[in-house]
């Protein structure tokens, strides 16, 4: 890679071998270089097993003295951040922070809705940045039919109780949903909560 080329979309879409995973960052080789991409936690939740093939779409952010990567399984995820970093006191990290801290569904919900207090539970998004959000996305957003990311169904009290654990354990909250998407929910509570606890683990 030469400087001083005008490159603000030079990666688009990244398919390749899955060197390496953790929930913000996933490390894919193509055509024997490593991409270093940064994900977010949902993201992270669906990718395959390090070693197999993976194929992420990716926005490209070019500054003066870095190139960065930002990758999102889903076509959707990657447009509702492009839409984040357009609203002025949001960059790419803070985008990535908000779609891991909060399901893209319930967002869109909280911006469409106006509420700012739903929105500034979101680490990292105080009460001016979330006004900004609401006034600045309203009517930009795609619809909640149109997502293709699955929202999770109902839960029930002991599925509440082992979410409410993993939470207060440290782990996002649109990871541990998905965890609960997988486990056996024919389990008592700490059953569940341990199976949990070894997916968000792996």
């Amino acid at each position: 890679m030469q400087s001083g080329y005008n490159i603000p979309s030079m990666i688009a879409h990244l398919r390749g071998k899955l060197l390496s995973k953790q929930p913000n960052q996933a490390i894919v080789e193509a055509a024997g270089v490593g991409y270093d991409v940064t994900i977010t936690v949902p993201t992270y939740s669906d990718l395959p097993s390090v070693g197999t093939e993976v194929a992420l779409n990716i926005h490209t952010h070019v500054r003066e003295d870095q190139i960065a990567l930002y990758g999102f399984l889903q076509p959707s995820e990657k447009k509702l951040f492009e839409k984040l970093i357009s609203v002025n006191g949001i960059g790419p990290k803070l985008a990535i922070t908000i779609l891991s801290g909060m399901a893209a569904e319930s967002m869109i919900g909280a911006i469409r809705g106006n509420d700012i207090a739903r929105l500034t539970k979101i680490p990292g998004i105080g009460k001016k940045t979330a006004e900004r959000m609401v006034l600045e996305l309203r009517d930009k957003l795609p619809t909640q039919d149109s997502l293709t990311i699955s929202a999770i169904p109902s839960l029930s009290a002991v599925e509440e109780d082992v979410l409410s654990a993993l939470i207060n354990l440290g782990y996002q909250r649109a990871a541990a949903e998905r965890s609960l998407l997988i486990i056996n929910k024919s389990q008592p509570f700490d059953a569940m909560f341990r199976e949990a606890l070894g997916v968000l683990s792996k």
